[in-house]
């Protein structure tokens, strides 16, 4: 049976500590975020199992999170956490879209159970061909074409690229990009992001066509005809 892949989004550092490792050693996949800021991002770049969320998040709460979620078409199961207690609470839960919650405090072993369950459903799937203008990448093939002409690109290229597209005319941070195209424990330096991208601008426009990858100077990489160039 293949890993279960969740994404974990949660504010309490001990309690995200605490579910992270023991769902690690029960041989789940496990990316954790504090708040709901790279949510989207993360969701947007990686074919997630299920999604844990914590309601009472800083800044934005999940029931906001769980909402643009949906709105987007995002069908990936969702367990919310909370410690309310009000039955209110859980029903506006249920109603923005969550397949499931836990009131707080719960076990541990509860949680896997309903992990268990949310994972045995059909899986969310992304779009097989991703399409921006006249430019188009097919997920299953990770071949790249624009105006007619196949771009050649890379296996680091190409996901560079899908990151982008599932996330177009939006700023994706150089750390979101750094996390998604390499493992924490690779050798990163400081300039290895800013090569792949001045690779896949050149390939992008190599035939005179307008340029759609933009940067923006210390933040981020932004894929659209109109984006702010940095």
């Amino acid at each position: 049976m293949a890993a279960v892949r969740v994404l974990l989004v949660e504010d309490d550092e001990p309690l995200q500590n605490l579910l992270r490792r023991g769902l690690s050693e029960d041989g789940y996949i496990v990316d954790a975020l504090p708040d709901g800021h790279d949510c989207d991002e993360y969701l947007a770049g990686t074919p997630y199992d299920a999604l844990v969320l914590d309601l009472n998040l800083p800044g934005e709460n999940g029931l906001t999170v769980l909402r643009r979620l949906r709105a987007r078409g995002r069908q990936i199961p969702v367990l919310i956490l909370t410690a309310r207690d009000g039955a209110a609470d859980v029903v506006e839960g249920l109603d923005a879209g969550a397949d499931d919650y836990l009131r707080k405090p719960f076990s541990f072993d509860e949680l896997e159970a309903r992990l268990r369950s949310l994972s045995r459903r059909p899986p969310a799937r992304l779009d097989t061909v991703l399409r921006l203008g006249d430019l188009t990448f097919d997920t299953a093939t990770r071949q790249a074409h624009r105006n007619g002409r196949d771009l050649q690109l890379t296996a680091k290229e190409a996901l560079f690229l899908e990151i982008l597209m599932r996330n177009a005319g939006r700023t994706v941070t150089r750390r979101t990009l750094e996390d998604r195209l390499w493992d924490r424990e690779s050798d990163r330096g400081s300039n290895v992001l800013d090569v792949y991208a001045r690779r896949l601008r050149n390939k992008l426009a190599n035939d005179g066509d307008p340029q759609l990858l933009h940067t923006l100077r210390g933040i981020g990489y932004r894929l659209g005809a109109l984006a702010e160039a940095g």
